[in-house]
């Protein structure tokens, strides 16, 4: 009876410290996605679901959210252990310059690079629209409001002067893609990698064009004031006998809070960035086969985690002073 008691009390107080026995999961991770329908979800579902199966200490789950610029603030706060960040997001909210919004979101760490996130602007084919300029006036989805599509759109429409000329509807890439099939909307503009599953619900019903927003950007100094840069849309992308079509991407980096035990981060990476790991992302989307060894965290503008830099280190990559860990 002795012996019992004591085994009670000392389990009481293992509980007590918040130490779990070894045969649960030592951590729970919160995994930031995005909207339905975005590249953002079917990476922190895949991961959710992937990590676990490699790890038994670690429970994972995919928590949705509008996107990116809401990403780095729960990642900051730690409502989310890590999530899917812009990079050019994760840059100004780090410094505080994010619009109407001058809070420094500075706990956030790299991880790594996941893919590149073109800027893709959908207009009917028979629209008559040949730039960006020519949407003064229209309807136009611009992706759920504290998305970084949200956030990089009215960077780019501000910045070239039709943000207040026009009408932005704040919508998902699903949501948008159906009300711009019941002519509801003139155009629709997502940030994420192709081919986007929004944009193939539509060409399905609509004849559609991409709009080549690259020359804007460039004519009007866009790259001198934000580190996009300019890509191009491969041909056939969406249909074919598609152009190619010049645009701008961001980075997408995988972002956690500078809190995140190490260990943790560590054992997170090695799991994703390990070669049956990132076969897992690819299966479930190609888009993901950008995430690669070789790409290790091209793009990040905030400092790594302790932890990413132990992995990217062990990999041979040499880290610049600007992302080495700073605390």
């Amino acid at each position: 009876m002795k012996k019992v008691l004591i085994l009670t009390l000392a389990a009481a107080l293992v509980v007590g410290l918040g130490i779990m026995p070894a045969s649960a999961a030592s951590y729970k991770v919160k995994i930031g996605g995005g909207p339905t329908g975005g590249t953002f979800n079917t990476f922190a579902n895949g991961a959710a679901v992937y990590i676990p199966k490699v790890n038994s200490d670690i429970k994972a789950s995919a928590v949705g959210s509008g996107g990116s610029v809401e990403n780095v603030k729960r990642v900051n706060s730690g409502e989310s252990t890590i999530g899917l960040c812009y990079a050019v997001d994760s840059a100004l909210g780090f410094m505080g310059k994010l619009p109407k919004d001058n809070n420094k979101y500075n706990k956030i760490r790299s991880m790594g690079y996941l893919y590149g996130a073109p800027a893709q602007l959908v207009v009917r084919a028979d629209s008559g629209f040949k730039s960006a300029m020519d949407l003064k006036g229209k309807r136009v989805a611009v992706g759920n409001a504290g998305s970084g599509a949200a956030a990089s759109a009215e960077r780019f429409f501000r910045h070239i002067g039709v943000w207040d000329n026009f009408k932005p509807t704040f919508l998902g890439y699903s949501a948008a893609a159906s009300a711009f099939k019941d002519n509801k909307l003139d155009a629709f503009w997502v940030l994420v990698g192709y081919p986007n599953r929004s944009i193939i619900e539509a060409s399905v019903q609509v004849k559609i064009n991409l709009i080549n927003v690259d020359t804007d950007a460039e004519k009007t100094g866009f790259y001198k004031a934000y580190a996009y840069s300019s890509t191009t849309i491969p041909e056939n992308t969406y249909y074919k006998g598609m152009p190619p079509c010049e645009t701008f991407q961001d980075s997408t980096i995988l972002t956690t809070n500078k809190d995140v035990p190490e260990e943790l981060v560590y054992k997170i990476m090695k799991t994703l960035w390990s070669s049956k790991g990132m076969e897992a992302m690819v299966a479930a989307k190609k888009t993901f086969k950008a995430m690669t060894l070789q790409n290790n965290f091209r793009g990040a503008s905030v400092p790594l985690h302790k932890g990413a830099y132990k992995f990217w280190t062990e990999q041979g990559v040499k880290i610049p002073d600007s992302l080495k860990p700073i605390d």
